[in-house]
């Protein structure tokens, strides 16, 4: 089945009796399960046979959407977590267990991680260092020097949309024994699988595109074979799962992802398009720009005609009090912190996502006070453009 396909069908329908099947996965709220045997539950808790037995391990509800985003990045296996950070925690430590406790991180990445790193792994004696990952080469000389355990990027990084050659990175961390971990939120794997272009593991916040109505808190891990029992260990030791409520209305809001996703690339093209020549904004951040300094990744590793759904741009003149005052003005567009819904969402970096980044690594990562952060949704083009323009205004007037 293609993508559009995939979507609504993989998971689903798991028949309950001889001659009964759900047309959409049931919620299982059950915690506990037994069978007509011990001898039965003990193969099961032995992993001798597959079957739930206790909701920390695994439950019906998880089990069909993490078998669902395993299709959809084409990995071996899923971990269906309680949020998009747990999700980030389980990977790291599963890719570090084995490893040298050392990550090489991009230094465009969303402002909790970065703080997870810092004050999670650093204090436990993990190695942290940061770099530009679109410099491949840089990227190179920093894997043969420091030989980590771990390499991670952004699909498409947050908030200034740089996306690092995936497939070249993938190859120079396997070749150094390496784990790539890749946080492909913005992407999708609709926009991009990058188990497909050699990541072992791959990290979504399932509040944002997955879900896509801004009513579920979730995060999912996709890993290749080599990785993936490690991470259903740690789960059943740790116990981060998302709820099985969750879990269905995860699945309930995959089942549009196609539909939603493409229109709201076709609304951020469209927005992108009409700020570039907006005479209050000084920038504009979006992958489709032929100029963006990234392009010819973009061209070999996105799906076609696809550029996602996030916009970002920079405001001439505009000091933290005045981006607050223009951010006051909007009347339809949501100023909040996610993305990915189907209402658009405004975020303004310097005091949500990167708001525990220091100034000066803020400063080296491009993120200036001028700098906002758009997540188109479903609506009218025309109604988001508009609801920007009257809340810009003239720029004299800000």
């Amino acid at each position: 089945m293609k993508f559009e396909s995939q979507v609504v069908h993989a998971g689903d329908r798991k028949r309950v009796t001889s001659d009964a099947v759900p047309a959409t996965t049931p919620i299982s709220l059950g915690t506990t399960f037994y069978y007509e045997t011990a001898e039965r539950l003990d193969r099961i808790f032995g992993q001798e046979e597959s079957g739930p037995s206790y909701s920390r391990y695994s439950s019906p509800t998880n089990d069909a959407l993490e078998e669902l985003t395993s299709v959809l990045e084409q990995g071996h296996g899923s971990l269906a977590c309680a949020s998009g950070m747990a999700a980030l925690q389980i990977a790291f430590q599963a890719a570090l267990l084995d490893r040298k406790r050392t990550v090489l991180a991009s230094h465009a990445i969303y402002g909790a991680t970065v703080k997870m790193l810092d004050q999670v792994f650093a204090p436990s004696g993990v190695e942290v260092r940061y770099l530009d990952i679109c410099d491949t080469a840089a990227v190179a000389a920093a894997i043969e020097k420091y030989k980590p355990g771990v390499v991670f990027l952004e699909s498409v990084s947050n908030p200034l949309l740089r996306v690092g050659e995936i497939d070249r990175i993938a190859g120079l961390s396997r070749d150094a024994g390496a784990c790539l971990i890749v946080d492909s939120t913005f992407a999708t794997p609709m926009l991009m699988k990058p188990l497909t272009l050699g990541a072992n593991i791959v990290v979504h916040s399932a509040t944002k595109y997955l879900a896509g109505h801004g009513d579920v808190l979730g995060g999912v891990v996709i890993a290749d074979q080599e990785h993936f029992e490690t991470v259903r260990m740690l789960s059943r030791i740790v116990g981060p799962v998302l709820g099985p409520f969750e879990s269905y209305l995860t699945m309930r809001g995959i089942k549009t992802l196609a539909v939603r996703f493409e229109r709201q690339c076709a609304n951020a093209c469209k927005l992108a398009s009409w700020l570039s020549s907006h005479p209050a904004v000084e920038r504009v951040y979006y992958p489709a720009d032929p100029q963006h300094p990234d392009a010819e990744t973009i061209r070999r590793l996105f799906a076609r005609n696809l550029f996602g759904g996030i916009v970002s741009f920079e405001l001439k003149g505009l000091d933290r009090a005045k981006v607050m005052q223009f951010m006051n003005r909007l009347k339809m567009i949501v100023p909040g912190t996610s993305l990915g819904d189907v209402h658009s969402l405004m975020l303004y970096p310097v005091i949500a996502s990167h708001r525990d980044v220091s100034p000066k690594m803020r400063e080296r990562m491009g993120i200036s006070d001028a700098l906002l952060r758009i997540s188109c949704g479903i609506e009218s083009a025309d109604d988001i453009i508009f609801d920007l323009d009257q809340a810009i205004g003239l720029s004299s007037e800000l």
